[in-house]
Protein backbone atom coordinates (compact mmCIF):
# COMPACT_ATOMS: atom_id res chain seq x y z
CA UNK A 1 0.00 0.00 0.00
CA UNK A 2 1.26 3.46 -0.89
CA UNK A 3 2.16 5.72 2.03
CA UNK A 4 0.41 9.10 1.93
CA UNK A 5 1.79 12.15 3.68
CA UNK A 6 0.60 13.40 7.04
CA UNK A 7 0.65 17.14 7.74
CA UNK A 8 0.86 19.23 10.89
CA UNK A 9 -0.22 22.60 12.19
CA UNK A 10 0.63 24.16 15.53
CA UNK A 11 -1.97 22.09 17.40
CA UNK A 12 -3.09 19.43 14.94
CA UNK A 13 -2.04 16.41 12.88
CA UNK A 14 -3.87 15.81 9.60
CA UNK A 15 -3.49 12.23 8.44
CA UNK A 16 -5.23 10.55 5.51
CA UNK A 17 -8.31 8.72 6.73
CA UNK A 18 -8.02 4.92 6.60
CA UNK A 19 -10.16 2.04 7.79
CA UNK A 20 -8.24 2.26 11.09
CA UNK A 21 -10.34 5.40 11.67
CA UNK A 22 -13.64 3.55 11.16
CA UNK A 23 -14.92 3.89 14.74
CA UNK A 24 -14.17 7.62 14.71
CA UNK A 25 -15.79 8.06 11.25
CA UNK A 26 -18.87 6.22 12.51
CA UNK A 27 -19.15 8.70 15.39
CA UNK A 28 -18.47 11.77 13.21
CA UNK A 29 -20.92 10.82 10.44
CA UNK A 30 -23.65 10.29 13.02
CA UNK A 31 -23.08 13.50 14.98
CA UNK A 32 -26.13 15.83 14.98
CA UNK A 33 -24.51 18.60 12.93
CA UNK A 34 -23.19 16.15 10.31
CA UNK A 35 -26.69 14.73 9.87
CA UNK A 36 -28.24 18.22 9.73
CA UNK A 37 -25.67 20.02 7.57
CA UNK A 38 -24.14 17.28 5.42
CA UNK A 39 -26.71 14.51 5.48
CA UNK A 40 -27.27 10.98 6.69
CA UNK A 41 -24.77 8.71 4.93
CA UNK A 42 -26.46 5.58 6.34
CA UNK A 43 -23.29 4.56 8.17
CA UNK A 44 -24.64 2.65 11.17
CA UNK A 45 -21.80 0.28 12.12
CA UNK A 46 -18.01 0.06 12.12
CA UNK A 47 -18.29 -2.19 9.06
CA UNK A 48 -20.40 0.47 7.30
CA UNK A 49 -17.74 3.05 8.19
CA UNK A 50 -14.97 0.86 6.75
CA UNK A 51 -16.97 0.44 3.56
CA UNK A 52 -17.60 4.21 3.40
CA UNK A 53 -13.87 4.91 3.75
CA UNK A 54 -12.95 2.26 1.16
CA UNK A 55 -15.57 3.37 -1.36
CA UNK A 56 -15.83 7.15 -0.81
CA UNK A 57 -12.42 8.31 0.47
CA UNK A 58 -9.76 5.82 -0.58
CA UNK A 59 -10.37 5.94 -4.39
CA UNK A 60 -9.84 9.71 -4.54
CA UNK A 61 -6.75 9.45 -2.31
CA UNK A 62 -5.27 6.86 -4.64
CA UNK A 63 -6.16 8.90 -7.75
CA UNK A 64 -5.12 12.41 -6.62
CA UNK A 65 -2.90 11.91 -3.55
CA UNK A 66 -5.35 13.80 -1.32
CA UNK A 67 -8.84 13.27 0.09
CA UNK A 68 -10.21 13.32 3.62
CA UNK A 69 -7.84 13.81 6.55
CA UNK A 70 -8.57 12.72 10.09
CA UNK A 71 -7.77 15.66 12.36
CA UNK A 72 -5.94 14.66 15.54
CA UNK A 73 -5.18 16.96 18.44
CA UNK A 74 -1.43 16.89 19.20
CA UNK A 75 -1.83 17.53 22.92
CA UNK A 76 -3.59 14.22 23.61
CA UNK A 77 -3.80 12.27 20.34
CA UNK A 78 -7.59 12.46 20.22
CA UNK A 79 -9.35 12.31 16.84
CA UNK A 80 -11.52 15.43 16.75
CA UNK A 81 -12.70 15.93 13.17
CA UNK A 82 -12.18 15.63 9.47
CA UNK A 83 -11.02 18.07 6.83
CA UNK A 84 -10.05 17.70 3.22
CA UNK A 85 -10.53 18.27 -0.47
CA UNK A 86 -13.25 16.38 -2.28
CA UNK A 87 -13.96 15.71 -5.94
CA UNK A 88 -17.75 16.13 -5.97
CA UNK A 89 -19.97 15.63 -8.96
CA UNK A 90 -21.57 18.92 -9.92
CA UNK A 91 -18.79 21.13 -8.54
CA UNK A 92 -16.00 22.54 -10.67
CA UNK A 93 -12.62 21.72 -9.14
CA UNK A 94 -12.17 20.40 -5.62
CA UNK A 95 -14.41 21.19 -2.68
CA UNK A 96 -12.89 21.99 0.72
CA UNK A 97 -14.86 20.55 3.59
CA UNK A 98 -14.64 20.13 7.35
CA UNK A 99 -16.61 18.59 10.19
CA UNK A 100 -15.80 18.23 13.88
CA UNK A 101 -17.29 16.39 16.81
CA UNK A 102 -19.47 18.77 18.85
CA UNK A 103 -17.12 18.90 21.84
CA UNK A 104 -14.30 20.26 19.64
CA UNK A 105 -16.22 23.03 17.90
CA UNK A 106 -15.60 26.74 18.54
CA UNK A 107 -11.94 26.18 19.47
CA UNK A 108 -10.40 27.24 16.14
CA UNK A 109 -9.62 23.68 15.01
CA UNK A 110 -11.77 23.86 11.85
CA UNK A 111 -10.09 27.09 10.75
CA UNK A 112 -6.60 25.82 11.59
CA UNK A 113 -7.06 22.55 9.69
CA UNK A 114 -8.91 24.10 6.73
CA UNK A 115 -6.26 26.83 6.38
CA UNK A 116 -3.61 24.11 6.20
CA UNK A 117 -5.65 22.21 3.58
CA UNK A 118 -6.04 25.44 1.57
CA UNK A 119 -2.26 26.03 1.70
CA UNK A 120 -1.61 22.42 0.64
CA UNK A 121 -4.09 22.78 -2.22
CA UNK A 122 -1.98 25.62 -3.58
CA UNK A 123 1.57 24.62 -2.63
CA UNK A 124 1.57 20.82 -2.74
CA UNK A 125 -1.39 19.75 -4.85
CA UNK A 126 -0.97 22.61 -7.38
CA UNK A 127 -4.64 23.52 -7.53
CA UNK A 128 -5.56 26.88 -9.05
CA UNK A 129 -8.75 27.34 -7.04
CA UNK A 130 -10.94 25.58 -4.49
CA UNK A 131 -14.69 25.55 -4.08
CA UNK A 132 -16.95 24.86 -1.12
CA UNK A 133 -20.62 24.16 -0.58
CA UNK A 134 -22.83 24.67 2.42
CA UNK A 135 -26.48 24.97 3.29
CA UNK A 136 -28.14 28.36 3.52
CA UNK A 137 -28.82 27.82 7.25
CA UNK A 138 -25.27 26.78 8.20
CA UNK A 139 -24.03 30.26 9.08
CA UNK A 140 -21.02 28.92 11.03
CA UNK A 141 -19.72 27.20 7.90
CA UNK A 142 -20.40 30.29 5.77
CA UNK A 143 -18.41 32.48 8.19
CA UNK A 144 -15.51 30.03 8.22
CA UNK A 145 -15.43 29.82 4.41
CA UNK A 146 -15.35 33.62 4.23
CA UNK A 147 -12.59 33.76 6.86
CA UNK A 148 -10.62 31.34 4.64
CA UNK A 149 -11.01 33.80 1.75
CA UNK A 150 -13.73 32.02 -0.21
CA UNK A 151 -16.44 34.18 -1.76
CA UNK A 152 -20.08 33.32 -2.36
CA UNK A 153 -20.67 32.61 -6.07
CA UNK A 154 -24.22 31.30 -6.50
CA UNK A 155 -26.88 28.84 -5.42
CA UNK A 156 -26.56 25.35 -6.92
CA UNK A 157 -28.09 21.90 -6.72
CA UNK A 158 -25.90 18.82 -6.89
CA UNK A 159 -26.90 15.93 -9.16
CA UNK A 160 -29.41 13.57 -7.47
CA UNK A 161 -30.11 16.17 -4.76
CA UNK A 162 -33.00 18.61 -4.50
CA UNK A 163 -31.51 20.78 -1.77
CA UNK A 164 -30.28 24.19 -2.84
CA UNK A 165 -26.71 24.84 -1.65
CA UNK A 166 -24.48 27.88 -1.53
CA UNK A 167 -21.35 27.64 -3.69
CA UNK A 168 -18.18 29.44 -2.63
CA UNK A 169 -14.85 29.68 -4.44
CA UNK A 170 -11.41 31.25 -4.23
CA UNK A 171 -8.39 31.32 -6.47
CA UNK A 172 -5.16 30.11 -4.91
Amino acid sequence: MKKYKTFETERLILTPTTTKDALFILKLLNSPKWIKNIGDRNVKSVEDAKKYIDERMKPQLEKTGFSNYTVIRKSDGVKIGGCGLYDREGIKGFDIGFAFLPEYEKKGYAYESALKIKQLARDKFNLKFISAITTHYNEESQKLLEKLGLKYIQKIKLPQDDEELLLYRTEL
